[in-house]
Order: C-alpha cells, then sequence, then structure tokens
C-alpha cells in the first residue's frame, strides 16, 4: 500500500518512511527520524531527532515527538528516542529523546495507551500496555513497568519507578517508587490495596490474588520496616512466582517505596 503525505506536509528527503504510512497537513518530519509501516502522523505533528517509530503507531495532531530532552545539562549531543509498535499517541503529547548523562535513549514500549497532553521525559523507560490518562506528567529518568495505568494529573518526581500492574487515582504525586500490583492517590501518593480489578483483567486467578494480598499485607499492614518486610516477601516469592516482581522490585527500590 502507498504511502500517503499531504501535499502541505514538511518531511526531509533523508526520513525514511515505510510503506502504508500517512503524514498529515503541515506535519514536519525531521532527517533522523524512522517511521515503521502503518503508522498514522497527524495534523501539525512534529517528529524530529533521532526518534525510531515501530509499525502500526498513531500519532494524533499537535504532538510533539522526539525534540530535544528540557534539561539545562544537554548539550546536543547524538540521543535517541524509540518506540514500538500500535501505540495510540494523543493530542499535545511531548516525547523528548534521551541525555548522556543516562542510557541516551527514551523507550517506549508497545500497544501504548498516550492521552491528551502527557508528557513523557528524556531516559523515561516505558513497558507495553499501559495507559497514560490526560496530563499524565513523567519528569527524567522514570520507569513504568507494563500494564501500569497512571490517572489524569499524575505527576511523577525523576527518577522514581512505577511497577508493573500498578494503578494511581486522579492527581496523584508519586514522590517515592510504587511497587508491583499496588494502587496508589494522594499528595504525597499513599498505597490503597492492589489493583484488583485489574489483575482480574489481565487473568490473575483467585489464588494468585490472594497471594498477592497476603505479600500486601506483609509490606504495609504487619507494622515491619521496609527491609524485613522485603525479607518475608523474598521467601514467599520462593514459593510464589507472581511474587518475584514485587521482591526484584523491592530489592532495587533507590529512592524508597510510598508508604
Amino acid at each position: 500500500m502507498a504511502r500517503t503525505i499531504h501535499p502541505t506536509a514538511i518531511v526531509d528527503s533523508r526520513a525514511e518512511i515505510g510503506e502504508a504510512v500517512e503524514i498529515g497537513p503541515y506535519a514536519v518530519i525531521g532527517p533522523l527520524v524512522r517511521i515503521g509501516r502503518g503508522c498514522r502522523i497527524g495534523a501539525h505533528t512534529v517528529v524530529v531527532g533521532r526518534t525510531t517509530l515501530g509499525a502500526d503507531n498513531n500519532v494524533y495532531q499537535f504532538a510533539s515527538i522526539g525534540d530535544a530532552p528540557q534539561d539545562k545539562k544537554y548539550g546536543g549531543e547524538d540521543t535517541a528516542l524509540e518506540i514500538g509498535e500500535r501505540n495510540t499517541i494523543r493530542e499535545f503529547c511531548t516525547l523528548n529523546r534521551g541525555t548522556v548523562q543516562d542510557a541516551a535513549v527514551t523507550r517506549i514500549g508497545s500497544d501504548n495507551w498516550i492521552m491528551a497532553y502527557v508528557h513523557i521525559a528524556h531516559d523515561c523507560q516505558i513497558g507495553s500496555r499501559t495507559v497514560f490518562a490526560n496530563n499524565a506528567q513523567l519528569a527524567g529518568h522514570v520507569h513504568v513497568g507494563d500494564d501500569a495505568v497512571l490517572g489524569g494529573f499524575t505527576v511523577v518526581h525523576q527518577r522514581c519507578r512505577i511497577g508493573a500492574h500498578s494503578l494511581t487515582a486522579m492527581g496523584t504525586i508519586l514522590l517515592k517508587d510504587l511497587p508491583p500490583y499496588v494502587r496508589a492517590s494522594g499528595n504525597p501518593a499513599r498505597p490503597h490495596g492492589l489493583n484488583v480489578e485489574g489483575l482480574r483483567r489481565r487473568g490473575f486467578t483467585v489464588q494468585q490474588l490472594a497471594t498477592l494480598r497476603r505479600a500486601y499485607r506483609t509490606l504495609y499492614r504487619a507494622g515491619l520496616t521496609v527491609e524485613a518486610a522485603r525479607a518475608e516477601v523474598d521467601a514467599q516469592a520462593a514459593a510464589h512466582a507472581e511474587l518475584a516482581p514485587l521482591a526484584a522490585f523491592l530489592g532495587t527500590a533507590s529512592r524508597g517505596i510510598i508508604r
């Protein structure tokens, strides 16, 4: 299938444009950009820098993809943004390249649903099948695990990690790491149980949910220090594979976890 490029779009001749790509009116595509098969780039969208989009991404109008990081240390180094496949990126999103102070690349996985006005800053590492509701804002170096859901106006401090299958409510301010499976809300964020409904939708069994509830009680209800709770969760994880992500996360929480 042929590409469809609106005559008002500005597409650098050095950009790599795949088959069946649609580029809308007044879009701007820079020289180092690679756009995979079947992508749709909406009107007035700007895609620049060393940016790669995999197949079948749908980028809505007025998004800014791959521009320079908002970091005063950035000195024009050759850094990148890598986006997987089948992502939806809605209006006015800003997704920035990485910096040499980190991995020099911002990565976004596949099948993510990124709503309007979302900001994903330099060096963020985003998994797959996540949901970012309107105006979710990530500072630099944030890591987000698979299947996490960020409510509208969630704000995340730099270098925080958000575990897989976790959930934040609208207006949540995350200043520390959010463990896998946990719901959070508030300013600053506090834990409010497991993301039970999300876990059910993703096929977790009754037995697995019971195991996760036990681990949650160990972490948040038993009156233990984080170190003592982590040791207990490690012991539980030896017999229950679904706890392995939680145990691994607790073992590498550099900013501390929400409590």
